[in-house]
């Protein structure tokens, strides 16, 4: 298992952040998030656990504390922090605890993974007004954890609704999800 440290700006010439979020399974945040416009990668990984190197299979079994997450470059210039947040809410259910649909565990929890204070304050902000417009049914479960070492999924994982469009769950599942995002986030798309 490979494992990469977060990016600093030195990496990044300045100019790229990083987000990391965790809403259910990471194949679906993972296919959103790489339609955004401003968004450079999308990695898709373990982050939040107490063992280290953690795989595919282990992190499924739920036992390593991990959840299926994704980290996100992007430009500022382009999309900010708060406009991922608010997309990242809006296209996974942060009100099921420790569930997604069918998929359910820790692993597969809603949390937010700020990188840094001004990450942390924007979140609580942003979480704080979703629920103040009273935008969902239930109360907010999303949780808002220390960003932890981000273990980058296997190969297979990366890309995975781009590389496997046939296979029944990305139909079943992330379609849909990506085709209601992209009409409703029209303007919000890569070009």
């Amino acid at each position: 298992m490979r494992h990469n440290p977060l990016m600093t700006s030195a990496q990044t010439g300045g100019q790229m952040q990083q987000a990391i979020f965790a809403g259910g399974c990471f194949w679906c945040t993972e296919a959103v998030m790489k339609d955004v416009r401003g968004v450079t990668k999308v990695e898709s990984g373990y982050i939040g656990g107490h063992v280290p190197n953690p795989d595919y299979r282990s992190v499924c079994g739920g036992n390593t504390g991990h959840a299926e997450a994704v980290r996100v470059t992007f430009d500022p210039t382009q999309v900010s922090y708060k406009d991922l947040l608010g997309l990242f809410f809006a296209t996974h259910d942060p009100t099921t605890l420790n569930r997604q649909g069918a998929d359910v565990g820790t692993q597969y929890r809603s949390a937010v993974f700020p990188l840094n204070a001004e990450q942390e304050r924007e979140t609580r902000e942003v979480m704080a007004d979703l629920a103040a417009q009273n935008i969902f049914d239930r109360p907010l479960v999303t949780t808002i954890e220390p960003a932890t070492e981000f273990y980058v999924a296997e190969d297979y994982h990366q890309d995975y609704y781009a590389n496997n469009p046939r296979q029944p769950y990305c139909m079943a599942v992330i379609a849909p999800k990506v085709a209601k995002f992209r009409k409703a986030y029209s303007d919000r798309l890569r070009v």
